[in-house]
């Protein structure tokens, strides 16, 4: 294996790894803004009650993508192991 191959499968390593964790950090940080302004409207402080409702929603999000998450692995798994990288 040379250089370049090498770095391709970094690369798409890398993106695969973003392209699957991506929808669960995105829930996180929009449950996350929606909470913050509610703090900020109301003037709630409480660190929990923005941590509690964020681990709801990746959890719900992580449920809720499990079939997409799976293709993505299986599609990369197979392009990894076929040698068609």
């Amino acid at each position: 294996m040379d250089l370049p191959v090498a770095l391709d499968l970094g690369r798409e390593a890398l993106l695969t790894a973003l392209l699957v964790a991506g929808p669960v950090l995105a829930a996180g940080v929009i449950v996350g803004v929606l909470i913050s302004l509610i703090q900020t409207v109301t003037q709630i402080q409480d660190q929990t009650f923005a941590l509690v409702p964020k681990i709801v929603a990746m959890f719900a999000a992580a449920g809720f993508f499990v079939p997409w998450v799976a293709n993505q692995l299986i599609a990369y798994a197979r392009t990894m192991l076929s040698g068609g990288y």
